[in-house]
């Protein structure tokens, strides 16, 4: 019986290991079409985009489940705020994918576990030792690898993927409180509904001004084929996502993350022909370095771990 009990969970494992795999594989993506999408529509319309299409992805299976209006007042107040910091988020990185590598700006996101340690002990009481508060200060040397020579290339705009991932650190923070008591897919659907209603708002009171990130146009026919791309892969890296997590348990999963930076690079050298440096490729490796040992850190002690974003959205 427990022989059966083992299979079937290893079982259960390696399905999750496998989808985790396939969405790290999928999420470049969406900032590829994002990226492709930025030379003609502003990059709120094209979070706007994301998350309408995420929404209507989400709906049929919110209500197949009967969660439709499952959310209180308290609740609906959490998914507003959480859907503001997310669209801060979205707005941050497709902006920086304008005028910075797509590869370059994953990389720097990936300093969000780091980030997310150091909130979790600062503002939940987790407590952090030395040795992963020494591997978030080794990882931000990474990130400033990585951002100083795209800094001097671009301006203040190499910042903006701290920004986001400030702001995912921020999400995936919140989503702990709500996710042992909400459902999943009740949770992403909320995000996109009050992230496309803020981009609504945002949009339309930019109408006129002028402004390369707010103020909406009308896509061209090729430009709708980017929005597209960018809700679609969006949805189902966020579909596996859920699954993945639902089928092994995050600590397993968090270093799959990380081949996200690498497929990045590969897609990005594909379409756009870029390809970090070596000081960048340095740069990227400790990140993904103190991302890594943070994740063992946790996985040793069998504390919950901080890098869990399984709730939270990445931007794209």
């Amino acid at each position: 019986m427990n022989s059966a009990i083992t299979k079937n969970r290893s079982s259960e494992i390696s399905m999750g290991l496998m989808l985790m795999f396939i969405s790290v594989l999928v999420s470049p993506l969406i900032d590829i079409f994002s990226k492709l999408a930025i030379t003609t529509v502003p990059s709120a319309e094209i979070t706007a985009a994301r998350f309408a299409i995420q929404a209507l992805c989400m709906l049929p299976i919110v209500i197949w489940r009967k969660k439709l209006t499952d959310s209180s007042w308290r609740q609906s107040l959490f998914h507003a705020i959480r859907g503001a910091i997310i669209t801060i988020s979205m707005i941050s990185f497709v902006s920086t994918l304008k005028y910075m590598a797509v590869a370059d700006a994953i990389a720097i996101f990936f300093v969000e576990p780091i980030i997310l340690t150091i909130l979790s002990s600062l503002f939940l009481g987790e407590t952090i030792g030395w040795r992963r508060y020494t591997a978030c200060g080794v990882g931000f040397l990474g990130a400033i690898l990585v951002i100083q020579p795209s800094f001097q290339e671009v301006g203040y705009v190499a910042l903006l993927p701290v920004v986001s991932a400030v702001c995912i650190a921020i999400s995936a923070m919140m989503n702990r409180a709500l996710a042992q008591r909400e459902d999943p897919w009740v949770m992403q659907f909320h995000m996109g509904l009050w992230g496309l209603l803020f981009c609504g708002v945002l949009l339309f009171f930019a109408r006129g001004s002028g402004s390369d990130v707010f103020e909406p146009v009308m896509p061209t026919m090729i430009g709708l084929v980017w929005l597209l791309g960018v809700g679609v892969t969006a949805a189902i890296a966020s579909i596996l996502g859920v699954y993945a997590y639902r089928s092994a348990p995050a600590s397993t999963l968090a270093p799959l993350q990380y081949f996200e930076i690498v497929s990045a690079t590969i897609f990005a050298w594909l379409v756009f022909g870029d390809f970090p440096d070596a000081i960048k490729w340095l740069g990227i490796l400790i990140i993904i370095a103190s991302g890594l040992y943070i994740i063992w850190r946790e996985r040793r002690f069998a504390s919950k771990p901080v890098s869990d974003t399984s709730e939270a959205t990445r931007a794209p």
